[in-house]
């Protein structure tokens, strides 16, 4: 098996045969949650439980927070929101990412694509997400394609070119 570092390993299933048993062992994606309102926290939480091989580690509400909290809990995953008290999202992710073994970060916001995918780029984002798109699908296709090393542009535009809303 390749290793790959922790945060651009993706989803995988490992089978290992004994006699006649096969046994299945799932990766698990470890998601910290990043947004000052609650409300998206609470559903970007219920995302991230229904998104299989996917569980919440952590949640943050300052941009601050969110680069201690990484640093503590080491998810493979951060979910970003761009407008934090403290310092920015996009400020946030750029500290997360200079750390070692950083994790994927995917920048999430209710601004349209236009304004900010090439500043989270610009951060190091693995992709920026309208929070209206934001689903299981999006969420597990965002992560694949961070494993493939995808550009922010590229996870952007496939991902609302596949809901219809590019």
């Amino acid at each position: 098996m390749t290793h790959l570092p922790r945060s651009r390993r993706a989803p995988e299933s490992i089978e290992v045969t004994h006699g006649l048993f096969s046994i299945h062992s799932f990766m698990t994606v470890r998601v910290l949650i990043v947004d000052d309102q609650e409300p998206f926290r609470a559903v970007a939480r219920m995302v991230v439980e229904f998104t299989d091989g996917f569980e919440v580690v952590g949640e943050a509400v300052t941009g601050e927070d969110s680069v201690i909290s990484a640093r503590v809990l080491k998810p493979d995953l951060v979910l970003m929101d761009v407008n934090l008290p403290g310092i920015s999202g996009l400020e946030a992710t750029e500290r997360i990412l200079a750390e070692p073994a950083p994790p994927v970060v995917l920048v999430l916001s209710t601004y349209e694509p236009e304004e900010y995918a090439s500043r989270a780029a610009g951060a190091g984002a693995a992709a920026y997400i309208p929070k209206s798109t934001f689903d299981p699908e999006v969420l597990a296709g965002a992560w694949e394609a961070a494993g493939a090393g995808a550009r922010v542009a590229d996870v952007q535009h496939s991902t609302l070119d596949d809901y219809g809303e590019g």
